[in-house]
């Protein structure tokens, strides 16, 4: 996999916390990815939130047509990564908005 440009992705990052409603962020990125990759986005999340509430791979798999292997991956970030999804989840869950 190529390198990410700081730069560029401090870029996005920027954009992704510029927008304020949920419309803003349909509208953005459905405009920045294809229906595959939004679609593989909101599948890790789910899976995500899954994980989270104790369901099994099988579970989540039968419920979300996920593969083993994206399941995994997404698990080992919930265990091991930067927090990302933790920060999103318990936001989510909370009702918080930061």
């Amino acid at each position: 996999m190529d390198k990410i440009d700081p730069n560029m992705a401090g870029q996005f990052y920027k954009a992704v916390l510029s927008l304020r409603t949920e419309e803003e962020c349909r509208s953005f990125f459905e405009d920045v990815c294809t229906i595959k990759e939004f679609q593989d986005l909101t599948q890790r999340l789910q899976v995500a939130f899954l994980l989270d509430e104790g369901k099994n791979y099988q579970e989540i798999s039968k419920q979300t047509s996920v593969s083993s292997a994206t399941i995994s991956r997404v698990n080992r970030c919930l265990v091991y990564g930067d927090g990302g999804y933790r920060t999103v989840i318990g936001r989510v869950k909370g009702g918080k908005n930061g």
